[in-house]
């Protein structure tokens, strides 16, 4: 599904150059879990923004599904992101204007993909029936996590890219939060790379590697 082979990144800074990512290679197959763990500054985020095609590489190779993410134009990667690649950040980014129900079905409309079945599903296990009427702002953090959880799978991406997803919320909601993504990732039968910080989330996916310097440690 996901191959990473010597992805190279650096970012100029007022002190010169300094290399974020220096080598670095992964595979990730479908149906299966990984977690990126690394102390703050070793390159997790940025791997993640490669990977979903928010930037770009200097040097190396990021394939989905025999893609060459790399090659593809920004309306290319676009389309990516609206298809086959879901991204969940921990800052929720839904659409404040929208109702919950809106924005469950906001990307898998606009990549045609919207499946009232599948969506039905996602509503019952995200436990969002009662919610659906309701706006952004009138859900609490948690709540507003499962909808951006369940509005990026809607669209029944292959890849689900998750930065630190329950990095806003306190340890109960965040188990629930996590138990809920793994089961529906299973349901839909696509792979999972999550950035975490928490070796104890870290544990509940299939596994773990761990960036540092930019390089993958060994």
């Amino acid at each position: 599904m996901l191959e990473v082979r010597n992805l190279q990144k650096s970012y100029t800074t007022p002190q010169g150059k300094a290399r974020i990512l220096d080598g670095v290679s992964l595979d990730l197959p479908s149906g299966h879990s990984l977690a990126l763990m690394g102390e703050s500054g070793s390159g997790k985020s940025t791997l993640l923004h490669l990977i979903g095609g928010l930037d770009t590489p200097d040097d190396g190779e990021i394939r989905l599904d025999g893609k060459d993410v790399g090659n593809l134009s920004d309306a290319g990667r676009a389309a990516l992101r609206r298809g086959q690649l879901g991204v969940v950040f921990q800052q929720f980014n839904l659409i404040p204007s929208l109702t919950v129900q809106g924005n469950l079905a906001f990307q898998a409309r606009i990549s045609d993909r919207f499946d009232p079945a599948w969506q039905a599903h996602l509503v019952a296990t995200l436990g969002l029936e009662d919610l659906l009427q309701r706006y952004p702002e009138q859900l609490s953090g948690g709540q507003q996590q499962r909808v951006a959880i369940g509005r990026t799978l809607a669209a029944k991406p292959q890849l689900m890219l998750a930065d630190e997803p329950t990095g806003n919320l306190d340890e109960t909601t965040g188990d629930a939060v996590l138990d809920l993504t793994l089961s529906l990732v299973r349901d839909l039968g696509n792979s999972l790379l999550m950035v975490t910080h928490n070796p104890r989330l870290a544990e509940r996916l299939d596994k773990t590697i761990t960036l540092s310097g930019g390089r993958i440690s060994t």
